[in-house]
């Protein structure tokens, strides 16, 4: 059964009404009462019209009559990685590894295609069923587009973003690479490398403070969190969240390292 989520005579028909990129991107709370409303405030693009992987959220089909758009995905019923960290606070490495895989694998596929996500966070993972967490997709492709040129606006979550993306210098799919970085030491410690707890979050000063640490590297493996993890574990994060994004280790290099 498909999810449906209506906006005036547009309609998403998606697990959870999660705009993808490669359609339509709404923003505000505004009706729109023709098809021309919204495609002249809106570009629909094409990026996950070229994107076919079983760890990504699968766009089925778009059409459109005189008054409406429909946008029809594939439905994930397992609930948010990002849920399941708050109920679990953590992961075995097992489990950890088993997550980061099957992210590597679709991030891997998208650069193969030259797409960068630029949003990659915990709450973009979905398990794909209820009933089985080995599967995990990735969701969210609004943000997403081809890495045909210089990249150079800043856009994503703040906590998971990389250094070239806070510091405003031209970047591309290795910005992608530090966010899985970010996911897998929040799944391995259930907490993530940059934070500040002297300011409210979502502020201008606490994210200022976590932008300096970002850009710095900032990040500890803290005791008692990180004690039983594995040095490979540990090595591989460091790689992920390399500063350097020419350092950095490509998702494809990543799923042949030891973790």
């Amino acid at each position: 059964m498909l999810g449906k989520k209506l906006f005036s005579h547009v309609y998403f028909c998606h697990v959870n009404a999660v705009m993808p990129f490669g359609c339509l991107a709404l923003r505000d709370g505004r009706t729109y009462d023709s098809m021309s409303d919204v495609t002249d405030k809106y570009e629909i693009g094409q990026v996950l019209r070229a994107v076919n992987h079983p760890n990504i959220l699968q766009l089925i089909d778009t059409f459109e009559t005189r008054k409406e758009y429909f946008i029809i995905q594939e439905l994930a019923t397992g609930g948010d990685v990002f849920d399941w960290i708050l109920d679990q606070g953590n992961y075995t490495e097992r489990d950890a590894s088993n997550v980061i895989r099957q992210v590597l694998e679709a991030v891997a596929y998208l650069h193969s295609l030259n797409i960068v996500h630029r949003n990659l966070k915990l709450e973009n993972l979905m398990y794909y069923t209820e009933n089985n967490h080995n599967k995990v997709v990735l969701r969210d492709f609004y943000l997403s587009r081809f890495e045909n040129g210089p990249i150079t606006e800043p856009c994503g979550t703040p906590e998971y973003l990389a250094p070239e993306v806070v510091a405003r210098h031209r970047y591309g799919r290795p910005v992608d690479c530090w966010a899985v970085g970010v996911i897998m030491f929040i799944l391995l410690s259930g907490n993530p490398p940059f934070y500040d707890e002297t300011e409210e979050e979502n502020t201008d000063l606490h994210n200022r403070i976590i932008f300096c640490r970002i850009v710095a590297g900032d990040f500890e493996f803290d005791s008692p969190y990180w004690d039983d993890i594995s040095p490979a574990a540990k090595e591989l994060v460091c790689r992920l969240m390399e500063v350097d994004q020419m350092l950095r280790i490509t998702a494809q290099d990543a799923l042949w390292h030891e973790w």
